[in-house]
């Protein structure tokens, strides 16, 4: 049997992932070498905050067709690979980003870290859309990754603009 998600599940998740990574730009933020750059990063973990609210926002409005579970699971076993995948950002078996932070990096490699983040998510999202009927809002999955997307060509910017 295929595994099909709901879009309320994958909002669930897309809340989580915007979550650790307001967790690290905030932890970047308090390794910051100076105002200027905390500022940055505290601004960052902001967008991800208002992403996060935005994305609940969308859960609230689903339909009830679209919050229907898809698959019998009795013991709850999709919630936990839900969890798993979002707590592992679609990078199975690594830590998650502001787990890797040290606060000897430097602004150039957070923002690296950040960039590589964002295009996992893009691609994380990509994949699971597939995963969700069209009956259960495969649609609204793609405004999440237009979303990230914003947020990538973002960050990219500011890598850009720092090794000019």
């Amino acid at each position: 049997m295929a595994i099909t998600f709901n879009a309320d599940e994958i909002f669930e998740m897309a809340e989580e992932i915007e979550h650790q990574g307001a967790t690290f730009y905030r932890k970047a933020a308090e390794h910051a070498p100076d105002d200027a750059t905390k500022k940055m990063f505290l601004t960052m973990a902001a967008m991800e905050d208002n992403h996060k609210i935005a994305f609940a926002a969308m859960r609230k409005d689903l339909s009830t067709s679209e919050k229907e579970n898809n698959i019998f699971d009795p013991q709850g076993q999709a919630a936990m690979y839900l969890q798993a995948m979002a707590d592992s950002h679609g990078t199975e078996g690594k830590k998650s980003p502001s787990e890797m932070l040290t606060g000897n990096e430097s602004i150039e490699e957070v923002l690296e870290a950040a960039v590589r983040a964002e295009a996992d998510s893009v691609a994380f999202y990509t994949g699971i859309k597939e995963m969700v009927p069209a009956k259960a809002g495969q649609d609204k999955i793609e405004v999440i990754i237009k979303e990230e997307i914003g947020h990538l060509a973002d960050l990219k910017g500011k890598l850009v603009k720092l090794r000019n």
